[in-house]
């Protein structure tokens, strides 16, 4: 019959306790989800078929499916698989074992790295580190829209949790309860707030309040953790809208708390706070490699402008040597918990520091002799 258009809706199956056939899933076919197998990294998909070919069930899950279904061309490629990290790592001799606790393997090609990790179980809640099936892997997802896993062989998106109809509704909607998803691990946060701006989806009411409820959960968390965070915004190009996102939910106070309180006091400051952030998103555009101590110049200029008169310090001829250590001092409290790399953060304060007029010669490193630091107008 013309005209009478057929719709073949495709469920994947359980069994429960009984043996009864239960659906738990929504299998997406590739003229439904629109993913376009060029945009996927050849080499992934040779980890995925390598896997396969060895009897081992393989599929790309996470951010990169979200991607793919909106049209963009992933950064990373994450697997996931019922293989342990002992039997990957003998099915890739081009792999290494990472992790304490829950061990992972990092498959490598050149510079390429692929994250395979293991079916997570739930048996010891949402951040357990115990093995287990995809039924269960997907329940200790974040979000909905992360929460998907594509079969490239098949080229079937396979759905648990209603991601792909929020992926196109737009809306970030929690996999783990609320009431229970920060708790297990308050960095979540920061993860909502990063995926409300760099995927133009919007947080329901009911998640903001929770986030804003939950801020004071980070204030524990390891310096580490929060680092990694904080290096993920300012390299990814979008930390104006971020850390706009995170001073309006009270959590940008656990991550850079001088920063927050000095534009909590000063308006003036927060703006201009506000306008190098989207300079420095201006600057990933423009060079996406740059050096991170060309980042943080960004994030510390406001800060050390404010720590004293410069003209003045200049026109005194003050010694460079003192100026410094007392400006990396004051600046390495600043950034904390943030904890970069040590020559990172000094390129960036010489940055400033030449910016404003001081400019400071790191010595020659000699056995023998050292040059000192001078002062010159510029």
């Amino acid at each position: 019959m013309k005209g009478i258009l057929f719709i073949v809706v495709l469920f994947r199956y359980s069994a429960d306790k009984n043996g009864k056939p239960i659906k738990k899933a929504i299998i997406y076919t590739k003229e439904e989800h629109g993913i376009q197998l060029q945009k996927i990294d050849p080499d992934a998909l040779r980890v995925i078929s390598r896997l396969r070919d060895t009897g081992f069930a393989a599929y790309l899950v996470g951010g990169a499916v979200r991607d793919l279904i909106v049209g963009k061309i992933p950064k990373d490629f994450d697997i996931v698989t019922d293989a342990t990290p002992s039997r990957i790592k003998k099915i890739f001799r081009n792999s290494r074992i990472i992790g304490r606790r829950f061990r992972l393997v990092h498959v490598i090609f050149g510079t390429k790295i692929f994250e395979v990790s293991t079916f997570r179980s739930t048996i010891d809640g949402s951040v357990g580190n115990s093995f287990g099936t995809i039924d269960e892997d997907v329940m200790r997802r974040d979000f909905t829209l992360n929460a998907l896993y594509y079969d490239p062989l098949r080229e079937q998106v396979i759905d648990y949790v209603g991601g792909v109809q929020d992926i196109r509704k737009g809306v970030i909607r929690p996999v783990i309860p609320l009431e229970h998803i920060f708790i297990d691990d308050p960095v979540r946060m920061l993860r909502a707030i990063k995926y409300a701006t760099t995927t133009n989806c919007r947080m329901p009411f009911s998640l903001v309040r929770k986030i804003r409820r939950s801020a004071h959960l980070l204030s524990p968390v390891s310096p580490s953790r929060l680092t990694e965070e904080l290096l993920k915004i300012i390299n990814g190009g979008h930390s104006y809208d971020i850390v706009a996102k995170a001073l309006d939910t009270d959590v940008y106070m656990y991550l850079q708390p001088s920063a927050t309180a000095m534009m909590y006091a000063d308006k003036r400051f927060e703006k201009k706070y506000m306008s190098h952030l989207k300079d420095l998103d201006a600057l990933i555009l423009a060079e996406p490699d740059a050096p991170l101590g060309k980042k943080l110049f960004y994030l510390i200029y406001d800060f050390i402008e404010n720590l004293t008169d410069w003209k003045k310090e200049v026109e005194t001829k003050s010694s460079v040597g003192d100026i410094y250590t007392r400006t990396w001092t004051e600046c390495r409290n600043f950034i904390l918990p943030m904890n970069p790399q040590r020559t990172e953060l000094e390129s960036a304060i010489r940055a400033v520091l030449k910016d404003l007029g001081v400019t400071v010669r790191m010595p020659r490193k000699s056995p023998k002799k050292r040059k000192s630091a001078t002062v010159k107008n510029s």
